[in-house]
């Protein structure tokens, strides 16, 4: 008798802490809209945006001499970043964490990295392709893309959302802009923003690669 009480008692309490546990799960992440965000961030046609914001259609190249499109990120989840090889301030700590993400899924093929440059004019591929073995990345998992400056301004103002007000400079010169960002952008299976991130901060990255398990039992 004693025997059955017992076990009777600890799969009780079993039973109470299974749901205990399954009332923590963790909340959704955001899907995050131009409404939700400084304005001054958002090009002005996006602000009153509140719901079906997607990453658009782009094409510049990697550091393989690639070309790359949103094909690449068909169905994956992805994380953005805007640098450029030659700063000495931000990006390197940035790039440090961006390679301990590369690291953490280097086997998985539904995480892709996108790397942005803001300085085309000097980071060429051959200038990427440097950079990108100094960091040992996996060219099919973690691209460093150049092209159009135009195009790629464009697209960090108008999907990622990713200038600061402080940043704004001269916005309807391409020639003369410059973005200048910490900011990692966690970018869902649809295309869809569900988080910025302060790539310089480890606690920041590691609450991102917490989100992207997260993402990753989405259904």
């Amino acid at each position: 008798m004693k025997r059955i009480i017992a076990f009777a008692s600890i799969t009780l309490v079993a039973i109470i802490i299974a749901y205990f546990t399954s009332k923590e799960k963790k909340k959704p992440l955001p899907i995050i809209n131009p409404v939700d965000l400084n304005q001054e961030m958002v090009d002005p046609e996006l602000l009153r945006k509140g719901y079906g914001h997607t990453i658009g259609d782009f094409s510049f190249t990697n550091q393989e001499g690639k070309t790359i499109t949103q094909k690449e990120i068909e169905n994956k989840i992805f994380v953005v970043e805007y640098f450029f090889t030659t700063c000495a301030t931000i990006c390197p700590k940035m790039n440090i964490q961006m390679q301990r993400l590369s690291q953490y899924y280097k086997n998985n093929d539904g995480i892709k990295i996108l790397s942005f440059t803001v300085n085309p004019e000097v980071d060429t591929v051959e200038q990427m392709k440097r950079y990108a073995d100094a960091h040992k990345s996996d060219p099919n998992q973690w691209h460093f893309l150049t092209g159009s400056k135009k195009d790629l301004y464009k697209l960090a103002r108008t999907s990622f959302f990713v200038l600061k007000p402080a940043e704004a400079q001269n916005l309807g010169d391409a020639g003369n802009d410059f973005i200048h960002t910490n900011n990692f952008v966690l970018v869902d299976r649809k295309k869809r923003i569900r988080g910025y991130y302060d790539g310089t901060s480890i606690k920041e990255v590691t609450q991102l690669i917490s989100d992207i398990e997260q993402l990753l039992e989405e259904r």
